[in-house]
């Protein structure tokens, strides 16, 4: 029986895909740099160094530490503000944590708007622990990483944990740690058709915590 729930963020509960988009573009056309790839939504949901090297088309350090800045200046100021919940999801994790469910959240997002995002929606109260891979000192530089640390941290069982996430780097994180997965695809969808047989999947979100419940 699953008793700990740990989600993906980004295109999980939250679409945050128009103000990341809008301020990358805004990170550029501030700095004078032209983008090297475009500003699609299957730029979200990496770390923010790694979707930069393909936007600029560059691992030029002082070039991508600039275009960070800018970046960093447009969203943890007013761009994490637009991120919009998706319909339901706000009384989805109301009921998983009536119904006694411990609720996690490991983003790739940084760690300082992540903070900022959950007390703007007043979600702290629902969550048991909020990870970033910044979060941890030395950064970790793997979503798996992340979720080891979460488990460990907190002494969880593994057979007790299910990760909530919508892309193809979340169920394989979930893999790394010998953990079930369940793909979600209510938000940007993009990474269904690499859905593993083993891994369980939803389409609606009101159906998520029938899911977990039959876990």
């Amino acid at each position: 029986m699953k008793q700990h729930l740990i989600f993906d963020l980004d295109g999980t509960l939250i679409d945050s895909a128009p103000s990341i988009l809008h301020c990358f573009g805004l990170a550029f056309s501030s700095t004078n740099r032209p983008l090297a790839a475009p500003l699609t939504q299957d730029v979200i949901g990496p770390p923010l160094m790694e979707t930069l090297k393909r936007l600029a088309g560059s691992e030029d350090a002082a070039l991508l530490n600039t275009l960070a800045a800018a970046f960093k200046q447009h969203y943890d100021t007013t761009g994490y503000q637009q991120s919009v919940v998706f319909e339901g999801v706000a009384s989805m994790l109301q009921q998983l944590q009536a119904q006694g469910y411990q609720l996690y959240i490991a983003t790739n997002k940084r760690y300082f708007p992540t903070e900022k995002i959950m007390a703007h929606l007043g979600w702290n109260p629902l969550f048991t622990g909020v990870y970033a891979l910044d979060y941890f000192h030395p950064a970790l530089k793997t979503k798996a990483e992340m979720i080891g640390r979460v488990v460990a941290e907190h002494g969880l069982p593994i057979k007790e944990c299910l990760y909530i996430g919508d892309r193809l780097e979340d169920g394989q994180s979930a893999d790394a740690n010998q953990m079930d997965f369940a793909l979600v695809s209510w938000g940007y969808a993009g990474d269904v058709a690499q859905c593993k047989p083993y891994w369980y999947r939803c389409a609606q979100v009101e159906a998520l915590p029938s899911l977990v419940a039959t876990l």
